[in-house]
């Protein structure tokens, strides 16, 4: 399998089960969470983007973009399952996005990415932004 076996888009919609997978294959999907509520959340980022195997048709990626459609985007949730990790379909990704925030006038960009990960997007001209710590928030204390 190379690249030449996979198509990427920006999509409005897709395969509920296919989309679990891949939240399931990041680590970040939980039983609590209601698969109901995916075709919203693909309708409510800015840009959605899914790597689908052009032989079967079914989703191996994705990654999106939340942004104002202004301003500032921050691209999360890229994933590829373990099959076809390794390819650079991650960076794939992240550049459909880019190219997606881009195409809008967005300039500024930014994503979080899990510690040893950075390296997918360096590439790509991210940078550490020294000096800031990514903050979460948890609920009252």
């Amino acid at each position: 399998m190379n690249l030449d076996d996979i198509r990427i888009e920006i999509v409005r919609s897709w395969n509920t089960d296919e989309i679990v997978e891949l939240y399931r294959a990041g680590g970040w999907w939980q039983d609590s969470f209601d698969p109901m509520e995916i075709p919203a959340l693909i309708q409510g980022s800015f840009a959605f983007a899914v790597a689908a195997d052009s032989k079967s048709g079914r989703a191996v990626g994705m990654g999106r973009a939340i942004s104002d459609g202004i301003a500032d985007a921050y691209i999360q949730d890229i994933v590829v399952i373990p099959k076809y990790r390794g390819k650079r379909l991650g960076t794939a990704l992240a550049s459909k996005l880019i190219a997606r925030c881009r195409d809008a006038g967005i300039s500024w960009i930014a994503l979080i990415a899990e510690p040893g990960t950075e390296k997918v997007y360096l590439p790509l001209g991210f940078t550490t932004m020294e000096g800031y710590i990514p903050l979460i928030y948890r609920g009252e204390s």
